[in-house]
């Protein structure tokens, strides 16, 4: 065993019941709080005026989110209590952008096991390990969030560092989905990092070790997830910033053998979907243009924007367009440009695999090596970005998209901030306010021509918990792509009349839970469907009835 595995099997000895580490005992947790108080009758609501005071105070959020880590381990309650009450303002905090920072100096910054760490020089011990750490437990985990820090979020491979990436997607699982914190497991394998610098770094606690060949990574991830469900048999495993060729290896090969879903494809992928949906009704509203005929290209050619475009091609299905008409309305660009099958890479067969289903056959041999390029040539009402490349939406490109469109439908998606491809600001200067606008991190309001304008924030956060919680609570046998898109469309439906009249794409946060439940119950609704549900209790009720099922379903601290 890894010393990381034995210092977090040791770290749940400590706090005085078997809990996950995410969230031990929270009433061992304050009885420490409170013996080693001057004042041991000190509230629960003085310790949060306390926690929010200090935080005012520090000077940086990524001290910010150090310090509400410290506190998560130390008292869960007081930690989720604090995030219930200022959703908005701390969710930046504990997850993007702050996670990021986070994640890279994840061994600069730590101070003790989050989760569970499984190296991959252990692989041939995965269902002993798993087998010890579950008896060891007195809550069963219901959510695995499992990464390998090969891709976290647009950073790139960070390691070890992942672990940030699946405490933080918890701790909205927790605060959005009302997920029972002791419920939950943060997981990272570590098969070592390809960037020299963190492996080289001396405080660097992951191995020192080129990363895995995908081959010997799906050795140990079948052997993971197979002890993993076989240690959790009722649990719900999100696979979290894989890089793009394993993680649409690992979904393809998993998705129908175990409760399972990957966030950066199928995620990613409902609330796009979900906000594309209001954003064509917008668009078509504005320029008399039918839904089906809306023409969209993507910048970026990675797992997310993949699996966004395969999943937004069910708008068009619901228009009545075949699969084939459908996909013909996307046309994808990667680092060498639009993908077409003249395009010499593509001839030599040296095309990733995942990007194949995109190519397009109609461009008579002329290749279109630039974004402004492809936007001439195309014509497209909406344009997406998942390419981690900051700015890469200029400003030729979008005041183009503002000539050819009356309502310009353009979702600059990939984080953190510094990754975006275009900020709310450009985006409504260059297109005169026309602007139909998405983005993956959040921007503040901006006040234009007299009219708050709020920009929408295509977040994974409004559909993940939903997607996990409703899995759970249906004791789904899978979780099945027409559970995914159901959830994009209860997203949709979640809008209420004020959003709506203010032209929003997506609820806001502030309504995190009511939305979380109607995803929740839309997914147990398609489960039910397609007969992969196991709950009878919940089979049989009307929709508001399974909503209210799910609302008091959820945790509260």
């Amino acid at each position: 065993m890894t010393t990381y595995i034995t210092k977090a099997l040791s770290s749940l000895a400590t706090n005085g019941t078997l809990t996950p580490p995410l969230t031990p005992n929270e009433n061992d947790a304050k009885s420490i709080l409170r013996s080693s108080s001057p004042h041991p009758l000190i509230s629960p609501e003085q310790n949060l005026l306390r926690l929010k005071a200090h935080l005012q105070n520090l000077p940086t959020d990524l001290l910010k989110h150090v310090h509400l880590s410290k506190i998560r381990r130390e008292d869960p309650s007081l930690y989720f209590s604090a995030i219930r009450d200022d959703l908005t303002g701390l969710a930046p905090i504990v997850y993007t952008p702050t996670v990021g920072e986070a994640c890279q100096k994840y061994s600069h910054i730590y101070q003790g096991p989050e989760g569970l760490y499984l190296s991959i020089d252990d692989k041939d011990r995965m269902p002993e390990i798993l087998a010890e750490y579950a008896a060891k437990l007195s809550t069963t985990p219901q959510i695995l969030v499992v990464t390998d820090g090969s891709r976290i979020l647009g950073l790139g491979d960070l390691g070890i560092g992942g672990m940030g990436i699946s405490v933080g997607k918890l701790n909205l699982y927790v605060a959005g989905g009302g997920v029972n914190p002791h419920g939950c497991l943060p997981v990272v394998l570590d098969m070592g990092t390809n960037t020299e610098s963190i492996r080289n770094d001396p405080l660097y606690i992951g191995l020192r070790r080129p990363r895995a060949s995908l081959e010997e990574a799906t050795e140990f991830m079948d052997r993971f997830m197979a002890a993993a469900s076989s240690a959790f048999p009722n649990a719900v495993i999100q696979h979290e910033d894989f890089y793009s060729e394993a993680a649409f290896a690992f979904l393809d090969k998993y998705k129908n053998q175990y409760r399972m879903f990957n966030d950066d494809i199928e995620g990613t992928g409902s609330v796009i979907l979900g906000g594309f949906m209001a954003a064509a009704k917008q668009a078509s509203a504005a320029s008399g243009k039918a839904l089906k005929d809306h023409r969209v290209v993507f910048l970026g050619g990675g797992s997310a924007a993949v699996g966004v475009a395969k999943e937004m091609m069910n708008f068009f299905k619901m228009q009545g367009l075949t699969e084939d008409e459908a996909r013909e309305r996307f046309w994808l660009i990667d680092t060498k440009g639009l993908i077409t099958s003249t395009r010499p890479d593509v001839v030599a067969g040296k095309l990733a695999s995942h990007k194949k289903y995109f190519i397009r056959n109609d461009t008579e041999g002329k290749e279109y090596p630039s974004l402004a390029d492809v936007v001439e040539y195309v014509k497209p009402t909406a344009l997406v970005g998942l390419s981690t490349t900051f700015g890469a939406f200029g400003e030729d490109v979008v005041r183009r998209m503002a000539d050819l469109n009356e309502a310009p439908i353009i979702f600059p998606l990939s984080n953190p901030t510094s990754k975006c491809e275009l900020s709310f600001a450009d985006a409504l200067n260059w297109t005169g306010g026309k602007v139909v606008f998405a983005s993956g991190s959040p921007y503040a309001p901006i006040e234009r021509d007299g009219l708050l304008r709020e920009p929408g924030q295509g977040n994974n956060f409004l559909v993940f918990p939903g997607i996990g919680f409703g899995a759970l609570q249906a004791g789904a046998k899978r979780v099945t792509e027409a559970m995914i898109t159901a959830s994009a469309i209860a997203l949709s439906e979640a809008l209420n009349e004020e959003e709506k009249k203010a032209g929003l794409l997506y609820p806001r946060l502030d309504r995190i839970r009511e939305v979380s439940a109607r995803v929740a119950a839309g997914v147990v609704r398609k489960a039910q469907e397609e007969g992969v549900d196991t709950n009878e209790k919940l089979r049989g009720l009307d929709d508001q009835a399974l909503i209210k099922e799910m609302n008091d379903a959820q945790w509260w601290p």
